[in-house]
Formats: structure tokens, sequence, C-alpha cells
């Protein structure tokens, strides 16, 4: 999605690419032909075809030792771009995701097992460009399977494992899943590698909160699979909103349940591991009031 803060975050992703590369920024070597295909795709048809104002296709002039090719423009940026992927699939992700306001993790099939698409195999996180993840280190997260990513999140051996592996291999060339989470934090940084998240045994304390400097941090989750290499994209669009303005759109009274429905859900240790301990008094108490 391209919104009226395209540029102000296309910025701040270029900013946390140099500053944070080796984190945010990662691939393996058998991820190359699934980057491939999606950087193709994206510049040469997707971006063109989706953004027609904003990303505009040219050919350059062709010469005796090479034939015309395809340049893709972005007229916000001002900047001319390769439409052929580069080398280092790594490359090809910062461009992607210097370009685009969203993160992109691509998942293979596990390469232990057996690689058609049935419910029993399960995915390993091959390559990502995350400029903005939320309380975790995505490159300490390459080469592991869905359930060792997930090993922090309370129940999700017990609860969501085998559901999740399902639903993921299940996901056809043409479908695609989207879905939104949210969280409250006092942090005001996009880039979140760690501090969003309190793991077992760690006391977290109860704060007053400022609701100008406390947020809401929702993600945009989409899912969907390539029709060549049939591998998974993971998108991930983060918005935030502090708690005054959720607020004065008069959804206080909804959030402030959705903070009380997390407490006492099926696993009530999800509050703790959100550090709702610190925040959720105080930001029910502000949002009803």
């Amino acid at each position: 999605m391209i919104d009226r803060d395209y540029l102000s975050r296309v910025k701040i992703r270029r900013q946390i690419f140099d500053e944070h590369t080796a984190t945010v920024l990662g691939s393996t070597p058998r991820v190359k032909p699934a980057v491939d295909e999606l950087y193709t795709w994206m510049m040469n048809t997707y971006l063109p075809q989706r953004f027609p104002t904003i990303f505009t296709l040219s050919k350059t002039s062709s010469t005796t030792s090479s034939p015309p090719q395809n340049t893709l423009h972005n007229t916000a940026t001002h900047e001319t771009l390769p439409t052929t992927p580069y080398a280092d699939p790594s490359a090809s992700l910062r461009t992607l995701g210097s370009h685009i306001d969203s993160d992109m993790l691509i998942l293979l099939p596990t390469e232990t097992e057996p690689t058609s698409q049935d419910t029993n195999t399960t995915y390993t996180l091959a390559g990502f460009q995350v400029c903005m993840p939320n309380g975790f280190n995505t490159a300490s997260k390459l080469n592991l399977t869905l359930s060792h990513i997930h090993d922090p999140v309370p129940s999700y051996k017990e609860k969501l494992e085998k559901s999740m592996d399902r639903f993921f291999a299940r996901i056809a060339v043409g479908q695609y899943a989207k879905r939104s989470n949210w969280t409250i934090t006092t942090s005001p940084h996009l880039y979140a590698a760690s501090g969003n998240h309190a793991h077992d045994g760690e006391e977290v304390i109860q704060e007053e909160i400022d609701p100008e400097h406390t947020w809401m941090r929702c993600e945009l989750q989409i899912l969907w699979r390539l029709p060549e290499t049939k591998a998974l994209v993971f998108m991930v669009k983060t918005y935030m909103y502090t708690l005054r303005q959720v607020k004065e759109e008069g959804l206080g009274e909804e959030l402030a349940r959705a903070i009380e429905g997390m407490e006492a859900g099926s696993v009530p240790d999800i509050y703790h591991y959100k550090r709702g301990v610190a925040w959720g008094e105080s930001a029910k108490s502000y949002l009803r009031s």
C-alpha cells in the first residue's frame, strides 16, 4: 500500500538499512530463485500496473553490445531502478524495501522434508528485509522453521504449531491471506529489534503511561505464494497511532475491551509477553476517561 506518508517512510527505511544492515537484511543461497522471481514481478508488472503515476516503465537505448532493457522510474523519489534482479539476493531485497513501505520475509519448504505442497510441509525463513521488527532480531531467525521462530510466543507449540504449518502449506498460487495484529508500546521507534516483549521470568513493572507518548502499534500482514518457485512471501506494513488518536476517533472503549480480552484469553501469558502488565491498567484508565 502507498499512502501520504510514503516518502517519509521510505526515508526512514533507508536510514534503518544503513544503520542496522546486519539485523534487517539477510538471505541464504537457496532463496535467490524466489527473490529473483519476486523482484522481476514487482518491478516489471505489479508496481507499474498498480501505481502507474508513481512507477513508470521505460526502455534503455540499445547498443551493439546489449539489447534494450526495461528500467523503472520512481516519480516520487526521482530514481531509476533496474528491473532485472541483482546477483546478490540481499541487494534485490534491499532495493525492494527501499521503494516499498512493507517488510518482506521469504519462506521456503524446510530442506529436510518433502518439497511438495502438502499439509506435512513445514517452512523455513530463507530471506528477509525487515526494517520495522517488533521486539525481535530477524537475523537470528534466518534458516529457522516457523516453530523455532515462534519459540518465545507462549503456547505456540501446544496450540498453534500444527495448524499454522497446515495453513502455510495450503496457501495456493493466486490466493492470499490477510490479518492484522496490534500491541501497545511506549517506544516511538519503528525499528524495535528488542524491548517490546517480556520473556519467561522477566519482571515487568506497572507504569503510568503518557497518552501522547504511548502508541497502538499495528501490523497489516499479507501471505501469498509465488507462481514459479512456489515460495511464500510474508509482507508486513506497520502503522503506529498514539492512544490520544485512538481515543479521539471514538475507539477508546473498544481498545480497552481488547486489552482486557488479551489478559482473559485462552493464553493469558500473552498479556505478560506483550508487556501488558506495564501499560495495561494505565492505558485502560485513560481510554475510558
